[in-house]
């Protein structure tokens, strides 16, 4: 059925503005040398720009003199766009063309400079389907660039003003770092807790102690203003207590993450510093000074934090007084101070030891080394000397093969000799092969020498035989025969003792395995003591959540088995694919730091995987062996040009995923929380509503909410699982026109709902 759609919002055209612009386009100060350039500037340039505007322990005029810079406005607009492939020329279209065709940046660099940019204007507010639901205001993509180029900015001003345990919105600061600090810094952990707070947005009093905070740094009027402008708008929100932080949704302002560590700045620190003075009180030792000679181990008192935006994770190894009394000091703090609202029942402190702990989206817990490294079991060490007896069989089957080879070739040379000899008087060849001869036998005269002296028992064999028992070794007998001959035995014996004597060799050998037994015993009485007297954090991912998710999605039926989504049948094969693609692959990538990740990896490769076939057989009203024999168990399709394409993680990239990617993988509530069915329309084609996309080869979408489908409200965790996000419901049943890269980049999750303009979308007649 053909579909009438007509766009929402429509972006005005701006002609290309002229590359020469005069230098003093916005200051009648000094001119600058940035002002005639097309070229975003880089980030060392940025920086230089930044700090150069910074006078008597203060940072002035940054929006006048650095944010309305048509150069940092075009380098926001670089970060915001998403990657492109070249159009049908081959050629990449420029920057600065997709900006001019969208908006004017000279014009909104003088809009900045002059104090009258509109911010109520570029905000789109979108009504929720629902009346229970609350409505969503969006910026366009004229004020996502604003809102980028405020970002780079505050992030040179205050990115190096943080302290080391603030993650979040950082670069090369995500939670895979929290994690690895987490796992490899905190010894000993006693207690801890973490900090919930109630479901609350930043109202006027919180703007206002924010934009207090920033004036310590900042002495720019016009920028503060800008700042409570976008709050007061609704373009840029932030609500305590929620779960759309760092996960992608189009809720989440890209300005969020920086105002939070901003916010909570002065918070982490007074926690260095009371980390600081109780490391002083409590200095740590070498590890030679530990054990006293009563064999006490001596273990410093020491507190640990870690806070991801809004989420901090507080740790003592010490009493559970002192982590009350922590406990105290930090909800006094957040709810004297910054006037936050804490959950007290949710904030309870928990021991380390026997109770786990959610924090990231994953499970704590303090365990043993032993846990996180174990020995080998019996299992694990039977197959291994399977493995070896395998291994020097086949050595011995090659060692054959190879002496069978230079017996034949042997007897070759030998005959052919032999033959030669007999016809003729003497050995004439028509060419020489005496060296090659020569080297072959010496080849094996070598190797067998080798092999023979590596045999002990050989050795000692020879050795017994031919340096016992022998009458020449008698005094009386010595003298009565010829001194050469004496002297030939005597260098006879000193030739067996030098070659045969395996003493030596012997005594090496069992200083060898001495050394190997006093290791292992090393190692095992080091690991008692590390097991008796440390411990170490373990991360795990949630499973049971997990499985409940996997429930709620409908990828598996009540009894845990793998069934189809039959909502999905509307979409194109290749889609189908990459929709489960996407969701395993950011499983993975997210739970591949935990202790624990062969059940996730079960998870995609036994639930997901089937669930797809399931949902292909479905669609193609076939059953599942039929299913699985046309697209194989790796699940490959083929493009338009009969390429072959796997999509979906096979079971060897599966296998061979681990810990060894440090980054902040987003969560995958973005991807499995929605579907985008596929729509068939009669109008004109539409531009991509991707950033700065300039192709109209698009395909309308039309965007399907889990919780409306399920009819399920994400405020209840008896019904939602807790901690999974959830896109806001105002988007939903909204139409959007994507071109086929960017539509593949987000099913498979490479792009999020922040990369695209989601006020730009259509409506479905």
């Amino acid at each position: 059925m053909l579909i009438n759609l007509r766009r929402t919002i429509r972006i005005p055209f701006h002609p290309k503005p002229s590359l020469c612009i005069p230098l003093n386009l916005f200051s009648t100060s000094a001119p600058n040398p940035n002002a005639n350039s097309t070229e975003p500037l880089l980030e060392s340039q940025l920086k230089s720009l930044v700090l150069s505007h910074y006078k008597h322990g203060k940072f002035t005029n940054l929006l006048q003199n650095v944010v309305a810079l048509p150069t940092v406005l075009l380098a926001a607009c670089q970060n915001l766009t998403t990657p492109q492939a070249p159009n049908g020329n081959g050629l990449s279209p420029s920057l600065l063309d997709s900006v001019s065709k969208r908006f004017s940046i000279h014009e909104m660099g003088r809009e900045l400079f002059e104090n009258r940019f509109d911010i109520g204007a570029c905000s789109v507010t979108m009504a929720a389907q629902r009346n229970r639901g609350e409505s969503l205001v969006l910026p366009n993509l004229k004020l996502k660039v604003l809102i980028e180029a405020i970002r780079m900015v505050l992030g040179i001003v205050y990115d190096e003003r943080f302290v080391t345990f603030s993650y979040g919105g950082r670069v090369n600061m995500g939670r895979h770092t929290a994690i690895r600090y987490l796992k490899n810094s905190v010894e000993n952990p006693s207690w801890w807790f973490t900090v919930s707070f109630n479901r609350e947005k930043f109202d006027q009093q919180h703007v206002n102690k924010l934009c207090l905070f920033m004036q310590e740094k900042i002495e720019d009027e016009s920028l503060i203003n800008v700042i409570k402008r976008l709050f007061e708008c609704g373009a840029v929100r932030i609500e305590l207590g929620s779960c759309f932080f760092g996960r992608g949704f189009p809720q989440e302002s890209g300005l969020s993450s920086i105002l939070i560590n901003i916010y909570f700045n002065g918070f982490d620190k007074e926690i260095q510093e009371m980390r600081l003075k109780k490391n002083q009180e409590h200095p740590k030792f070498d590890s030679n000074e530990l054990v006293s000679k009563d064999g006490v181990f001596y273990k410093p008192v020491k507190i640990y934090a870690v806070r991801y935006l809004d989420e901090i994770l507080v740790i003592a190894s010490g009493s559970k007084m002192l982590t009350m009394d922590l406990k105290n000091w930090v909800v006094k703090h957040l709810e004297g101070i910054l006037e936050l609202k804490v959950d007290g029942i949710k904030t309870a402190i928990h021991s380390a030891v026997s109770e786990k702990i959610a924090f990231l989206g994953m499970e704590l817990q303090a365990v043993k080394p032993s846990v996180l490294n174990p020995p080998m079991s019996e299992k694990a060490m039977r197959a291994r000397k399977k493995y070896i007896r395998q291994k020097e069989v086949r050595a011995q089957e090659l060692k054959n093969a190879r002496e069978r080879n230079r017996k034949k070739l042997g007897l070759k040379i030998m005959s052919h000799v032999y033959k030669k000899s007999k016809r003729s008087d003497g050995f004439k060849f028509e060419y020489q092969i005496k060296n090659e001869v020569r080297e072959i036998f010496r080849t094996w005269a070598d190797e067998t020498v080798q092999e023979y002296l590596g045999s002990l028992e050989e050795r000692w064999d020879w050795y017994r035989k031919l340096s016992a028992g022998n009458f020449l070794s008698l005094r009386h007998i010595r003298d009565q025969l010829p001194q050469e001959l004496v002297d030939t035995y005597d260098k006879f014996q000193e030739q067996v003792d030098k070659h045969l004597n395996p003493v030596k060799a012997r005594r090496a050998l069992e200083d060898e395995e001495r050394r190997i037994k006093d290791e292992e015993e090393k190692k095992y009485a080091r690991g008692t003591v590390e097991d008796l007297t440390k411990l170490c954090v373990k991360a795990d991912a949630p499973i049971e959540l997990i499985r409940k998710m996997v429930r709620l999605i409908g990828f598996t039926n009540h009894m845990g088995r793998p069934r189809p989504i039959t909502l999905l049948t509307a979409l194109e094969d290749t889609d189908i694919i990459k929709w489960y693609a996407g969701i395993g692959r950011r499983w993975l990538e997210f739970y591949c730091c935990c202790h624990n990740f062969k059940m996730v990896k079960t998870v995609v490769t036994y639930h997901l995987r089937f669930s797809c076939i399931l949902t292909l057989a479905e669609k193609h009203e076939s059953t599942k062996r039929e299913a699985l024999k046309h697209f194989t168990k790796d699940l490959k399709v083929f493009d338009i040009n009969g390429n072959e394409e796997v999509h979906f993680p096979t079971e060897r990239q599966v296998k061979m995923m681990g810990d060894k990617n440090l980054s902040d993988p987003k969560p995958v509530d973005g991807t499995f929380s929605l579907a985008l069915i596929r729509l068939a329309s009669d109008e004109p084609p539409y531009s991509c509503v991707a950033h700065f996309c300039d192709k109209t080869d698009t395909v309308v979408y039309r965007v399907r909410l889990l919780q409306n489908r399920l009819n399920v409200n994400p405020v209840d965790e008896k019904k939602w699982v807790p901690g999974m996000g959830a896109i806001n419901e105002s988007l939903n049943l909204k139409c959007f026109p994507v071109c086929p890269d960017h539509i593949h980049d987000l099913y498979t999750g490479r792009i999020t709902f922040q990369d695209i303009d989601c006020t730009s979308f259509v409506d479905g007649g």
